[in-house]
């Protein structure tokens, strides 16, 4: 039972570094279709009235938020290597250190769902009400690219539902191994007790 507790705690370890990764992709790529579509619209930079486009200044808008959430990711990279620095992808026992890697991983995945995905859903909802008649103009005009896709918007529900899974998981892994760990206890002490 240990054999196959020890391949999904390792798993689970690799996958946690990947779903932070991914998090960490996707916040470089969430600005990718509002710099490519409402970059141009803005005539002056120091003054984000002056658009073509009304209500393009949601790229300069979600800017700030997206510095932040970029930290975020790095921040739930280092974390997650923090499992492999306690060594739970591969210990057979745990110790303080390895579930406060796994407390650590799961806690900062969750927090960083919940909090970005109420972010997203308001600048989606501000990107929606781009004037994308102006905005189809413009790209026509200036031969710039036109979307009125929401695909790096919808995909946050992908990204934070791997991210989320993976966190659940490997805490019920533990579980797993603390059960695991108990029964093996139990099982030293009753031959020591029929040994003498």
């Amino acid at each position: 039972m240990y054999k196959k507790q020890l391949t999904l705690q390792k798993i689970l370890c690799f996958l946690a570094i990947a779903s932070s990764a991914v998090i960490f992709l996707y916040s470089l790529g969430i600005m990718t279709d509002l710099y490519d579509t409402l970059y141009s619209t803005m005539k002056n930079p120091a003054n984000l009235e002056e658009t073509d486009v009304p209500g393009s200044i949601v790229y300069y808008n979600m800017q700030v938020f997206n510095a932040y959430f970029l930290k975020e990711a790095i921040v739930l990279i280092l974390i997650s290597c923090l499992l492999f620095l306690t060594n739970s992808h591969i210990r057979r026992k745990y110790y303080i250190g390895n579930y406060i890697a796994v407390g650590l991983f799961a806690v900062s995945n969750i927090y960083v769902a919940i909090e970005a995905h109420g972010y997203i859903e308001a600048y989606k909802e501000r990107f929606l009400r781009v004037d994308f008649a102006a905005l189809k103009e413009h790209a026509e005009m200036w031969k710039t690219i036109y979307t009125e896709s929401t695909f790096w918007f919808d995909i946050h529900y992908l990204v934070f539902a791997i991210s989320i899974l993976t966190a659940i998981a490997l805490v019920c892994c533990t579980i797993w191994k603390v059960r695991l760990m108990k029964e093996e206890k139990n099982l030293i002490e009753t031959g020591k007790e029929e040994a003498a």
